[in-house]
């Protein structure tokens, strides 16, 4: 009977199976179906940097630069002028500079048709300024009024004391501590413990990086500005409610079974709603760049603007905030104590014992295999003669 490897596979076996790779999918193919083939959890590390590295840089632009306050928070005086012609705003921003010696804060065209007007925002101007800046804009331009008249009083001016500036800052102020205490509060009801932390520091991640994105590019912080921010934390909080939700149906009965661990449940959750993330962000943000464009840059309605710029801000990053840093966030505190880190341990354990052992069965095939190929690889007559062997022909032949 010849010997065989077990490498060899023999009829009883049937056809012998190719030992392939795995199929690769593509990364929209991945991205769309939602396979867990993105390591999100596994790679919190990673994420948790990032994280860190935008929070600190938002702090410091925060602390350092601070924010370009709006005339309603900051007082000062506002100019609005009545456009005609072919007016635009480097023009106006010639003949206010010509007149005081300094340029406006801003200079911004909103309306259009015959409502249409330059707004021009500035430091606080006495009267003698206010004056002179009338007369120079009324010289440059001879705006008309909404009766077609050609008047100096078609040029309004209006100021806005620091006390009124305060008393809008106070009061946004409040708003936002209200709304963020009404959110952390309806999370710590709607999700166990761990998630509502979770969510509660996705939300400030949100908050703070928004603030500093706009410290760090000058956008100006007004109230249109405020109120667009609460409308992002509730999206923020809108995203947390979907993950968790997949998170949670997902991890069900997980320490029941011992073929996955939380965190790998977590992970294929995320990867499931990422592309629902990814799908709500664009449709969300589609509107907004509509806004910026049509309303802003075609139509010149320029105090839609700052209400435009906070919501495409906010959206983009609550949509990482989400994903990649409120489900990295639960999973770490799941894990660090309580049923679900012994769970983990005793996954792991017995992963890596099937490891080794499976370690231990494929160094004995290889032995087997490599014994096999020796046996039937030996040349016919080498080597010492079997015990009880008779003699060759040969020797036989010698002795008669």
């Amino acid at each position: 009977m010849s010997n065989h490897s077990v490498l060899d596979a023999g009829p009883a076996d049937g056809p012998a199976e190719p030992a392939g790779p795995a199929p690769k999918h593509s990364f929209f193919e991945r991205l769309y179906t939602g396979t867990g083939g993105f390591e999100i959890v596994g790679r919190r590390r990673f994420y948790y940097a990032l994280s860190l590295a935008l929070v600190v840089i938002a702090l410091l632009s925060i602390v350092l630069r601070g924010f370009t306050l709006g005339i309603d928070f900051a007082g000062g005086t506002r100019i609005q002028l009545p456009a005609s012609g072919d007016m635009d705003t480097s023009q106006v921003e010639q003949a206010y500079n010509e007149a005081l010696g300094h340029d406006p804060v801003t200079v911004q065209k909103v309306g259009s048709g015959a409502s249409a007007a330059f707004e021009i925002r500035s430091d606080t101007l006495d009267a003698a300024q206010q004056d002179k800046v009338q007369t120079a804009l009324f010289d440059a331009f001879h705006p008309k009024d909404s009766s077609g008249t050609v008047t100096r009083n078609s040029i309004s001016i209006a100021e806005i004391s620091e006390t009124w500036g305060g008393e809008i800052t106070r009061k946004a102020i409040i708003a936002l501590v209200v709304f963020v205490a009404l959110t952390m509060i309806y999370i710590a009801i709607r999700f166990e413990r761990d998630m509502s932390v979770a969510a509660i520091a996705s939300l400030f991640f949100n908050l703070i990086v928004t603030a500093g994105i706009y410290s760090i590019v000058g956008f100006e912080v007004t109230p249109a500005a405020v109120i667009g921010l609460l409308t992002i934390l509730g999206y923020v909080l809108y995203d947390n409610v979907v993950v968790f939700d997949k998170v949670e149906e997902n991890t069900r009965g997980v320490l029941h079974l011992t073929r996955r661990t939380y965190g790998e449940q977590a992970n294929l959750a995320a990867n499931q709603t990422l592309m629902r993330s990814i799908n709500t962000t664009v449709i969300g943000i589609l509107p907004i760049i509509g806004m910026l464009v049509i309303a802003v840059w075609l139509l010149g309605v320029g105090t839609l603007k700052d209400l435009a710029l906070v919501q495409l801000v906010g959206m983009i990053v609550g949509a990482y905030s989400s994903i990649f840093f409120a489900v990295p966030i639960l999973v770490s505190i799941k894990e660090r104590f309580g049923p679900v880190a012994a769970h983990t341990r005793k996954v792991l354990a017995k992963r890596a014992n099937a490891g080794s052992a499976r370690i231990g069965e494929a160094a004995a095939e290889r032995a087997g295999a490599a014994s096999g190929m020796a046996r039937q690889q030996r040349p016919p007559g080498s080597g010492a003669p079997r015990p009880g062997a008779r003699p060759s022909g040969k020797r036989q032949k010698r002795r008669h």
